[in-house]
């Protein structure tokens, strides 16, 4: 029973982002903003608030256990950005192979897609080193806590800044379908916007709590900890939204939403989240934490320098799906 409430929540998690998907292309369009504002910022955001849920409903009301609910909320917070570094990246990139060809061009615009990269390394980098600082000196782990949301603070001034030149540039969001709920004869307004997009957060956030709901006992039938289920299962529903958003828009040819709608939320959960665990967790050198840290900075890094490189190839991305691979074979080894 707990497998088909999970995978009934799977399929709330897909409707979910069809709608905010749609409603979100009609906001970006209505404010004037860049494709790499409604992707990396809006996007990420909105589709981020699942897996943002899911270790703070786990750390302030989850099971009656608390090393299960600590467990449950460093293995969201760490499988987010692994999975959206490797696995999503690796799946949107495959959506448009048959297409595009192995040697096909991935055309995101570079400078906000560099950007984001750039603070997501850098402020992972500093959840690595949080690792190694012990619990007694809880003044510094709180600090880098802070920092790090200062981080993802700075990086929300700048892209919003650099919207205007990018739009001038063509970069502008420009829905290409009419709206959900104005399909059945409501006016495109920004209430109505508003009203689908929160419907269809409702829905991610219903989703992420169903999975809460079934993952202890999930774990025990399957016999792994519930940090290892949440590292690897987790992240698979409460990524869904980025994975199929990026899917949708980079199959219609709209490489910086794609790119942006996960890098933007590698962002978010690479510098909000290890705060959270950090300041309200253990946040322990364990070798399945170590190893999805670096797998994690590994596969940024390496987009990073493809982007530098000059340009990003469909079959440059399959070096982010094997090293997904390679952490499921050391994690469960």
């Amino acid at each position: 029973m707990v497998f088909l409430q999970l995978l009934l929540m799977l399929i709330v998690i897909l409707i979910a982002a069809e709608l905010f998907t749609n409603a979100l292309e009609h906001l970006g369009e209505k404010l004037g903003f860049s494709e790499g504002v409604t992707g990396s910022i809006f996007a990420a955001v909105g589709t981020a608030l699942p897996e943002t849920s899911v270790p703070l409903l786990a750390l302030f009301a989850g099971t009656q256990n608390i090393q299960t609910n600590e467990e449950i909320g460093v293995g969201a917070i760490l499988g987010a950005p692994l999975m959206l570094a490797t696995l999503s990246i690796f799946l949107m990139a495959l959506s448009v192979w048959k297409s595009r060809g192995t040697h096909g061009g991935l055309r995101p615009e570079r400078t906000g897609l560099t950007r984001d990269l750039n603070f997501f390394i850098a402020a992972f980098t500093f959840a690595a080193i949080a690792l190694y600082i012990p619990h007694e000196l809880s003044f510094v782990r709180y600090g880098i806590g802070i920092g790090m949301v200062l981080i993802y603070v700075v990086y929300v001034v700048v892209t919003i800044r650099a919207s205007k030149g990018l739009v001038e540039e063509g970069h502008a969001t420009e829905a290409q379908s009419a709206m959900f709920l104005c399909k059945i004869g409501l006016p495109n307004n920004m209430l109505i916007i508003s009203v689908q997009l929160t419907l269809g957060v409702a829905l991610l956030l219903l989703g992420a709590k169903g999975f809460i709901n079934g993952i202890e006992e999930a774990s025990s039938i399957i016999g792994i900890s519930a940090l290892m289920l949440s590292l690897l299962i987790i992240p698979i529903a409460t990524e869904l939204p980025e994975k199929v958003n990026s899917i949708l828009w980079i199959r219609k040819g709209k490489d910086t939403l794609a790119f942006g709608n996960i890098t933007g939320a590698m962002v978010f959960q690479g510098t909000l989240l290890p705060a959270i665990g950090i300041m309200l967790t253990s946040w322990q050198p364990r070798t399945e934490v170590i190893s999805g840290i670096l797998i994690t900075l590994v596969a940024a890094i390496w987009l990073r320098f493809l982007v530098g490189k000059g340009g990003i190839k469909v079959w440059h991305i399959a070096v982010n799906g094997a090293l997904y691979v390679t952490y499921l074979f050391i994690a469960l080894s």
